[in-house]
C-alpha cells in the first residue's frame, strides 16, 4: 500500500508533516533530516524541490531553495537522496515542486523515478486541477502517486469540492492569502474559512499549512483539519543550528 495512503488509513488527527528544502542546509543533509525527522515521531515528510521561480514562498524558502541549487542540487541527485532515505525511513515522503520543472525532466520519466526511488505523492502548485485530471491523472494511478491540491480563501466551494474529488493524497489548506513564513496567530477569519471547509463535509484528508509555525498555531489547524504542515519555522530553526540532529529533536518536541 502507498505509505501516505497508509498513514491516513491508520492515523485522521494530529498528523504532523514537516517540509524542508532538498540539499539545505548543506547538500548532503537531506538523508540525514529525513532520518532525524522520522526518529522523532513526525508522521509525513514534504521535501521541496529547489526552483529558481517559486509561487507564494516567502524569504525563508526562497532563501534555502537558493541555497540548495548553489549547494548543486539536482532532481536526479533528490531521486539518489530518497533512495537512499529509504533504507533507513519508511515514513511517507512527497514531493513539492513546479510543473515547468517536471515537464524539462520529462513527466513520464519523472514519475517513473519517483515511484522507483520511493516517492508516495506530489504537490505541483501551478499544475491546474483540469489539465491534471485530463493529462495526467491516469499515470499518477499508474505509478501509485497520490496527488495533493491547494486551496485558499479565495477558492470557491464549487473548485474546493472538485480538489476534493481529484486529490488522492490529501487537500492542502493554504491558511491565508499571503506568502509563506508568517509567525502570527491565526485569527479568527482564518477560523471562519476553515469552518467553510468542514461545512462542505469532504472526503479526503485536509492538513492546513502556511503560517503554522509553533505549537499554538499547530494545534489551532488540528482542531479544524487532520493536522498541519511547517515548512518556515522548521528551515529557520535548522539554519540556526549547531547540531542539525539537536536541533530537530528540540523543534519537533516543542511542536507536540
Amino acid at each position: 500500500m502507498n505509505r501516505l495512503k497508509k498513514l491516513f488509513s491508520n492515523k485522521n488527527a494530529e498528523i504532523l508533516n514537516i517540509y524542508f528544502t532538498a540539499g539545505h542546509p548543506k547538500l548532503d543533509d537531506t538523508v540525514k533530516i529525513i532520518d532525524t525527522l522520522t526518529q522523532n515521531g513526525v508522521d509525513l515528510i514534504e521535501l521541496g524541490v529547489p526552483y529558481s521561480d517559486p509561487m507564494a514562498d516567502g524569504e525563508t524558502i526562497q532563501n534555502s531553495s537558493s541555497i540548495a541549487l548553489k549547494n548543486g542540487m539536482t532532481l536526479q541527485l533528490l531521486f539518489d537522496q530518497v533512495k537512499a532515505a529509504r533504507k533507513i525511513s519508511e515514513v511517507p515522503l512527497i514531493l513539492m515542486g513546479y510543473y515547468n520543472q517536471m515537464i524539462q525532466y520529462g513527466f513520464d520519466r519523472f514519475l517513473a523515478d519517483c515511484q522507483e526511488s520511493g516517492v508516495d505523492g506530489l504537490i505541483i502548485p501551478d499544475l491546474p486541477m483540469s489539465i491534471y485530471e485530463r493529462d495526467y491523472k491516469d499515470f499518477f494511478d499508474q505509478y501509485d502517486l497520490k496527488m495533493s491540491f491547494l486551496i485558499t480563501p479565495e477558492t470557491n466551494n464549487e473548485r474546493i469540492l472538485m480538489a476534493d474529488k481529484l486529490s488522492s493524497g490529501f487537500i492542502y489548506v493554504v491558511s491565508k492569502s499571503s506568502i509563506t513564513g508568517s509567525a502570527k496567530a491565526i485569527d479568527q477569519s482564518q477560523k471562519d474559512y476553515f469552518r467553510r471547509i468542514e461545512d462542505l463535509n469532504l472526503t479526503v484528508p485536509r492538513l492546513i499549512g502556511f503560517g503554522i509555525h509553533d505549537r499554538e498555531t499547530y494545534l489551532t489547524a488540528c482542531d479544524n483539519s487532520n493536522g498541519a504542515i511547517i515548512g518556515s519555522a522548521f528551515i529557520r530553526a535548522i539554519d540556526q543550528a549547531e547540531v542539525l540532529e539537536s536541533s530537530i529533536k528540540e523543534f519537533v518536541s516543542e511542536i507536540r
